[in-house]
């Protein structure tokens, strides 16, 4: 199933846009293959970031509701339900869209893992044109079959602004002593410089074409990050729900 609905398809877009591309250069096909696939997925891209930050804007409510119900649990989850009610927003809607996409992360993880010998070429489409081989060269320098270094810490660069971007617009919560926000602060931290070193150090452990499938993809989030940030910032919502006194 998982070949035939999401491996063969991708595999057969990317043989498709390495053929109509001028030159055949797989390295720009890749990007035209991440742009394909992220307009595929951009309505659930678009729901998780708004959701993200949506949770994000309730956070300083969420932490009081923390401390104020914190000796009483089933007060505190109804509290957060209303919450979470009053303001229109999922708390796993941001991470359902994600889940989704993770196929179509899998079948790119293994079009540039399994490269296109083998017999790999045998599972292009009849109504496709098969070339006889695929030349992994790009711009006539970058060799995309072999791990590529440099792409591997530009992606985790990517990967770094990004987070970085994420974490920015997070509301500033104050309340002195409060080890829970240290905790958060310090994991978000640790997020941040996380994050884009895993991206290195997966990058360079796979060919330079998944490490540039990444860095696009990472880039494309990110300015879709900003907009919808930018967007969302000038409409200015209300958050409501006040704390409840027990």
């Amino acid at each position: 199933m998982f070949q035939t609905f999401f491996y063969q398809p991708v595999l057969n877009l990317l043989v498709f846009l390495y053929n109509i591309v001028p030159g055949n250069d797989l390295g720009i096909a890749i990007i035209l293959l991440t742009i394909v696939i992220k307009l595929i997925l951009l309505p659930l891209s678009k729901k998780s970031i708004k959701s993200q930050k949506a949770l994000q804007d309730l956070q300083p409510k969420t932490e009081e509701l923390k401390k104020k119900f914190k000796d009483n649990k089933e007060a505190m989850s109804k509290a957060m339900l209303e919450l979470y009610k009053k303001n229109k927003v999922n708390p796993f809607s941001s991470c359902l869209p994600l889940i989704i996409q993770l196929p179509f992360l899998f079948a790119v993880f293994r079009v540039f893992r399994d490269g296109f010998d083998n017999g790999t070429l045998d599972l292009v489409y009849p109504f496709i044109t098969r070339p006889e081989a695929i030349n992994y060269m790009s711009l006539g320098f970058i060799d995309l079959s072999v791990r590529n270094i440099p792409m591997a810490v530009m992606a985790g660069a990517a990967q770094f602004w990004q987070t970085k971007m994420m974490l920015a617009k997070k509301p500033p919560i104050k309340s002195p002593g409060a080890k829970d926000e240290n905790m958060a602060a310090i994991m978000n931290k640790q997020m941040l410089y996380f994050m884009p070193l895993l991206t290195v150090v997966i990058g360079i452990q796979f060919p330079g074409g998944l490490a540039l499938y990444w860095l696009v993809t990472t880039v494309l989030t990110g300015a879709q990050q900003a907009w919808l940030f930018n967007k969302d910032d000038k409409k200015k919502p209300v958050i409501e729900g006040e704390i409840v006194k027990k």
